[in-house]
């Protein structure tokens, strides 16, 4: 790894090298990164791109680190977040968000402008990349819903316009998790409505949400999806396993559904803290659970 190579060939770009994605995630757990990029541009993202297309360098996205788990061995070659680029501006009802933007600020963006449909992820902690990237939702609304078109970077260095359908939506999944490249803006159709009214239910999400979740301490976010026909949540409590802890990992006691970070855990008390979780609600009701929370990295 040339560090004076890559900082001459990306100039404009701020890098960190072996840099701790513990620094970064929401659980605070994560080995290093050999390299950590923050591009302000989607021309910096393609020029990043390029340049490890070029010289074989692996590289992936991390969006901003809500809902996932870097394991403690860390991730080699450029991993690139998107943290800087979050401009938010709208227009004929449309809202357009670069990937790097707070789904929550850009959900106040549209509130500004009167704009309804929006409000069921006023409580998402994510980026608009990530939220597309895995058609997030709550509170019986998803991405999906309000989706009209992506920017998509591919490893190519040219940029697609993914349309809805070709986005190929489903619960906890878009087209693009199958395919390389980056999401660098997304655009959502809103509609016209009452200021009041949109606040009044983006109030009552938060509230919702700050009163059934375990905001207080370091977690990834949901762990699993939700099994057809049952609570993730119930299931676990149901199992007896609500409050367990592993390593300084534990079971959310506000929240089964949920894994804090209570005492400097590690990502592989993450992990086997999950795969736990999933043995025992197998053995114990025959429901095999998936994970919504992407799990990534090397062991160390």
């Amino acid at each position: 790894m040339n560090k004076e190579k890559i900082q001459n060939e990306l100039p404009e770009v701020t890098i960190l090298f072996n840099e701790p994605l513990k620094n970064f995630t929401f659980t605070k757990t994560g080995g290093p990164a050999d390299m950590l990029s923050f591009p302000k541009t989607a021309e910096e993202v393609r020029q990043i791109v390029l340049y490890c297309q070029e010289n074989s360098v692996p590289w992936m996205v991390l969006g901003n680190a809500s809902n996932l788990i870097v394991r403690d061995g860390g991730i080699r070659g450029m991993v690139v977040m998107l943290a800087e680029m979050k401009e938010v501006t709208i227009a004929d009802g449309r809202v357009t968000a670069a990937a790097g933007a707070k789904l929550i600020d850009t959900t106040y963006e549209a509130l500004a402008s009167n704009l309804a449909g929006f409000e069921f992820a006023s409580g998402i902690p994510g980026s608009i990349g990530g939220a597309v990237y895995m058609n997030a939702g709550a509170y019986d609304g998803e991405i999906k819903d309000v989706f009209e078109s992506a920017d998509f970077l591919l490893p190519s260095g040219e940029i697609k316009k993914m349309t809805a359908e070709e986005m190929d939506f489903s619960y906890r999944h878009s087209a693009i998790q199958g395919m390389k490249g980056i999401i660098l803006a997304a655009t959502f159709a809103l509609k016209h409505g009452d200021h009041s009214v949109i606040k009044a239910r983006m109030d009552e999400l938060t509230e919702l949400r700050t009163s059934k979740q375990p905001l207080e301490y370091p977690s990834c976010g949901s762990v699993f999806k939700r099994p057809v026909g049952h609570f993730t949540g119930k299931l676990i409590q149901d199992a007896g396993l609500q409050g367990l802890k592993w390593g300084g990992a534990q079971i959310s006691e506000k929240h089964a559904g949920f894994i804090v970070n209570i005492d400097q855990a590690t990502a592989t008390d993450y992990v086997e803290l999950i795969a736990h979780i999933q043995s025992v609600i197998k053995e114990q009701f025959d429901v095999d659970l998936e994970t919504e929370v992407r799990i990534i990295g090397e062991e160390k």
